[in-house]
């Protein structure tokens, strides 16, 4: 008899599917707070403080308390199940390090956008850098304390969503509801795979032109 590891056993000591999450929007909109509260290990920060020479072009108008700024990226991780672990990538806010987008972006399954119903547009940004990417993503409207609240589809139309892309408010502070989002964005991110795959070969042309085969 010859003896074994089962195909269970093997099973269960797979390695576990990691994915790549970006968490994006506007300045001081809390994705620090979003990646610090979910992570299950010490979140890697890239903060600098706020100074008068940036006042010019960091406007603080409905963050006036905020004294500092990420000026590369935040990282975290957090395990799902024992099949899925996230990493996540929190983007700078301010216009003048968009440059770091495409870096951060590259290999990203799918991304939040955090948005505060009290300075809204500045969510624009972030929506149409991942609208024009094709990167799928969730709008998690992150309910700050004293804030007016505003029902989801109101948020949606607001933004000028597609009906598709999920919209939900969500407490950065708190880790389920962290959580919560972070779930939304790879279920949308896998569903939206799975439709592309199913039309995919149907939109191909029968033949190629030579122009695009070499």
């Amino acid at each position: 008899m010859v003896f074994g590891r089962s195909k269970r056993a093997r099973s269960a000591a797979a390695d576990p599917v990691t994915l790549k999450i970006l968490v994006a929007g506007g300045f001081g909109v809390g994705k620090t707070t979003l990646v610090g509260a979910v992570s299950e290990i010490r979140p890697l920060r890239t903060e600098e403080a706020l100074t008068e020479a940036g006042r010019p072009v960091d406007s603080t108008e409905g963050v006036e308390t905020k004294s500092t700024t990420t000026v590369a990226m935040d990282f975290g991780r957090i395990t799902i199940h024992d099949r899925l672990v996230l990493y996540l990538f929190g983007t700078p806010g301010q216009d003048r390090f968009w440059f770091l987008w495409d870096e951060l972006a590259h290999g990203a399954l799918g991304a939040v956008v955090l948005a505060d119903t009290r300075r809204l547009a500045d969510s624009f940004a972030a929506i149409d850098y991942f609208e024009r990417r094709g990167i799928p993503f969730t709008v998690a409207v992150n309910c700050f304390d004293g804030a007016q609240q505003h029902p989801v589809e109101t948020v949606r139309e607001a933004l000028d969503l597609d009906g598709e892309v999920p919209v939900m408010l969500c407490d950065a502070r708190q880790r389920e509801s962290a959580r919560d989002v972070l779930i939304s964005v790879v279920e949308h991110a896998l569903h939206t795979s799975a439709q592309a795959a199913a039309t995919g070969p149907a939109a191909e042309p029968a033949e190629r032109s030579p122009s695009t085969t070499g």
